[in-house]
Parts: C-alpha cells; sequence; structure tokens
C-alpha cells in the first residue's frame, strides 16, 4: 500500500481551507450523454461523497476523478449519471451531518465514499473517524433500494506516530466489513508522494493524479456494476 508523504504544516492549512458549514448542491460530473439541460436525467446515480480530493480541489470540475469515472461509464455503455459531492476541508463528521441531506437530493444507486484524510490531519480520534464512515455507509444501507457501497481506504501524515497510522488505516476495512461495503484499499495508491502527479502543496492531485486516481476507482467500481444483482445470481428459490 501506497504511504502519503507531507511538506511541512502549510499542507494542513491547504486541505483544511474551504471548508464550509452549509450544505452545497452536489455537481453532476462533466461527461454522459447529451441531453436537454432542463429535462430530468432518469439514469440512476453514482453518489461521490468525498473531500477535496473528490472535488478536484484546484482544477476545472471536468478535471476530477468524479467525471473522469463518467467518460468511462459512457465508453463502457454504462449508463449511469455521475454526482461529485466532494466538499474540500469536510471531515468525516461533516460528511456525516449532510449524507441525510444527500440522500434526499438524489437516491443513488452507488454511493463512493471518500473522507478521512482531514481527520488525519486534524489528529482526530481514529475510532471516531471509524464511527463516522460507518454510520454513512449504515445510513446508505437503510435506503431502498440500498444502494452499493464503496469506500475509499485514505492514509494518515506519518509525523503522528505508527501507532496512529497504523490505527488510523485500519478504521477503512474495519468499517467496510462491518457494513457489506466494497474497499478500495488506498485511493491516492501511485499519486501519493509522487512529486509529478501533485499540486504545488503536494497533496492535492493534478489533472494527470486525478486519472490515476480514476483509474484506482474504477478497476473497484467497474466490476461492481457489470456483475448482475445478488438476487440474479443466486437463482430462485434462494
Amino acid at each position: 500500500m501506497g504511504r502519503i508523504h507531507y511538506r511541512g504544516s502549510v499542507l494542513l492549512v491547504s486541505l483544511l481551507l474551504g471548508c464550509t458549514g452549509s450544505e452545497p448542491a452536489p455537481s453532476p460530473a462533466t461527461g454522459g450523454p447529451a441531453s436537454d439541460p432542463g429535462a430530468p436525467n432518469p439514469a440512476p446515480v453514482i453518489l461521490f461523497i468525498g473531500t477535496s480530493l473528490t472535488a478536484g480541489y484546484g482544477l476545472d470540475p471536468a478535471e476530477a476523478y468524479p467525471a473522469l469515472i463518467q467518460a468511462k461509464l459512457d465508453s463502457a455503455g454504462l449508463h449511469y449519471r455521475a454526482v461529485n459531492a466532494g466538499v474540500s476541508g469536510e471531515t468525516s463528521a461533516g460528511a456525516l451531518r449532510r449524507v441525510e441531506w444527500l440522500f434526499a437530493q438524489e437516491s443513488p444507486a452507488v454511493v463512493i465514499l471518500e473522507t478521512g484524510g482531514n481527520d488525519g490531519l486534524r489528529g482526530q480520534d481514529p475510532d471516531s473517524l471509524g464511527a463516522n464512515i460507518a454510520a454513512i455507509l449504515e445510513a446508505g444501507k437503510g435506503l431502498d433500494p440500498p444502494p452499493i457501497l464503496v469506500l475509499a481506504g485514505m492514509e494518515a501524515p506519518p509525523n503522528l506516530g505508527e501507532r496512529y497510522t497504523r490505527r488510523f488505516r485500519e478504521v477503512f476495512p474495519e468499517a467496510a466489513a462491518r457494513t457489506g461495503a466494497t474497499l478500495i484499499p488506498f485511493l491516492l495508491e501511485g499519486v501519493a508522494g509522487v512529486q509529478s502527479l501533485n499540486q504545488a502543496d503536494g497533496i492535492h492531485p493534478t489533472a494527470q493524479g486525478q486519472a490515476v486516481v480514476a483509474g484506482t476507482v474504477w478497476r473497484v467500481l467497474g466490476p461492481l456494476l457489470a456483475a448482475p444483482p445478488v438476487r440474479e445470481r443466486e437463482g430462485p428459490g434462494r
């Protein structure tokens, strides 16, 4: 698994800037079949809940990985609508506070949750992070019909000590196992610590870095969307 390499306290400020207390409207990811802008889009929604990494901090929204996933969906002939609900600076507690509002705006077929990076930068309790993540995923499970759940793992900055970083890393597979979510082991695999794939702050991916992230997400998401529902695979009478 890759590791995040941070370069000083300026990175803490860069990730926490832009944190908001209100619920911004989710934004459709750029891409997808052309349609009348005034007409409702009936395609099932893939809802990306996340931080600045999902929002595409410092980039055009069309360069953020949810928009790149939309392009992959279209190329594969999978008729879904990617909705980017990333908020810069948000902690897992903030994501939990707005998840009910998000689900009221969209009835997602898939939820992809990316959170925890800002919790780690603030040195917040990993067990609280795990509880928040599990609560968000459980809220998704409570929808009718329940969506496919995907959780993106994150890493804590190493300056907080090995015990903290180890416990932080553990909460993601634990929450996935507890809720039945599919785990992406590390969202920034192949990007974290690679200077050419990150902006000047050393933590937010460039457009090229976002393309690598999209590939990491797609390797998990693509097979989930291509597989038939469990009730169909199991056959009648089971």
